[in-house]
């Protein structure tokens, strides 16, 4: 039930991730009305999101669902809906993130002539998350230090504004989809109840 009669081939797929058929307009709309079904308040909902989209500025890729949940697990949030959100980090985004949060952070540090042009940062954090599960501190400071370090002090600033960015509409835009949805729910009813006590009548 509500499954494709014919699976999507792997190629399909990747496709369809990296560029949606039906237009990013529609995904957006479908990608929040996900978030709005999910059983919870106006809040959990979405600070969840917006934990799972902060989370997205991080480096440390291949943990954004881990630690987007603990995060919503720390406000009191959703964490399905803190899941989702990491949609927000995705083939398209990342080069962007990326070079923000390097820049960010090089300015907070004030590092002179790194503005991260010429870095393959999807090199340098997959090899370091990999260096980091072999407890290879040498390569950790030597090869992924001078990038990652100025990634973690850009994060957290940029985290905290996509953070509020993401919340702040979201959490009324929820709160009256949810309303509306249960006005719906209760007319609904009402006439059913209505159509029963007139076949008794």
């Amino acid at each position: 039930m509500f499954q494709r009669r014919q699976k999507l081939s792997l190629l399909h797929r990747v496709r369809q991730f990296l560029w949606p058929t039906a237009g990013w307009d529609r995904s957006t709309r479908y990608v929040f009305h996900r978030v709005a079904r999910i059983p919870g308040s106006a809040y959990s909902l979405a600070a969840g999101f917006a934990c799972g989209a902060a989370i997205s500025f991080t480096p440390f890729i291949g943990l954004h669902f881990v630690l987007s949940a603990l995060l919503a697990y720390i406000l009191r949030a959703n964490i399905v809906a803190s899941a989702i959100g990491t949609v927000v980090g995705n083939p398209w985004t990342f080069p962007f993130i990326w070079m923000g949060v390097f820049r960010l952070g090089s300015m907070i540090l004030d590092t002179e002539g790194m503005h991260g042009d010429d870095v393959d940062f999807l090199k340098v954090l997959t090899q370091g998350m990999e260096a980091m599960y072999r407890l290879d501190f040498q390569y950790l400071v030597e090869v992924s230090g001078p990038v990652v370090w100025p990634m973690l002090v850009g994060c957290v600033p940029a985290a905290v504004v996509i953070w509020f960015i993401f919340y702040l509409p979201l959490q009324p835009m929820i709160s009256k989809y949810q309303a509306a949805r249960m006005h719906r729910r209760t007319r609904k009813i009402r006439h059913m109840q209505s159509t029963v006590s007139d076949e008794h009548n």
